[in-house]
């Protein structure tokens, strides 16, 4: 048995099955920790490896998602014995994000091309 501390932010949309998602939290001891934001000690059989596929077939085996909706997970893993922090959906995709184009960038310069 693995114990990985994880952040889980999600967003069911409106309609989404918030209660049995709400449920699969409060089972795994969850601790809010921001708006659609939850951090849990998650308790898994198999290896760093398989977290999250695992961790994703308890989720949609609890709560009946639907096209859009997403779920991202945020983990601490090991990469070549160096420790990083790591993020990746495992419900739904990245969207384009609402602030582009609001920050003043700088002239992007490629070498060699002046």
């Amino acid at each position: 048995m693995i114990i990985k501390s994880i952040w889980i932010s999600y967003d069911l949309g409106i309609k989404g099955d918030y209660p049995n998602l709400y449920a699969w939290l409060d089972n795994n001891n969850a601790k809010e920790a921001g708006n659609s934001i939850a951090f849990l000690n998650y308790q898994y059989n198999g290896g760093e490896e398989d977290l999250l596929d695992i961790l994703k077939a308890d989720l949609t085996k609890s709560v009946n998602f639907k096209p859009g909706d997403r779920v991202y997970v945020i983990r601490m893993r090991t990469d070549k014995g160096i420790k990083k922090v790591s993020g990746k959906f495992i419900i739904g995709n990245r969207k384009a994000t609402p602030w582009e184009g609001y920050g003043q960038k700088g002239e992007d310069i490629i070498d060699g091309d002046e």
